[in-house]
């Protein structure tokens, strides 16, 4: 997570297999993005799911960040 650096996302979440990474996600462009073949193939209801789950978590660590 970052706070006030220009053009940075917020957020970010790389899912990583085996020291691969696998897929990513950003709060600028707020979707999940596959980075491998096999997870191209995923259906896009996973990839959404996923996008919930992620945006939700940002919101959780900014909550988190700002009680500390």
């Amino acid at each position: 997570a970052s706070s006030d650096i220009p053009n940075f996302p917020e957020f970010v979440f790389v899912g990583m297999v085996d020291g691969v990474q696998m897929v990513h996600y950003d709060s600028n462009i707020q979707k999940v993005v596959p980075e491998q073949d096999w997870m191209k193939q995923t259906d896009a209801e996973f990839c959404e799911k996923e996008r919930e789950n992620l945006f939700y978590s940002k919101q959780s660590f900014k909550a988190e960040v700002a009680t500390l």
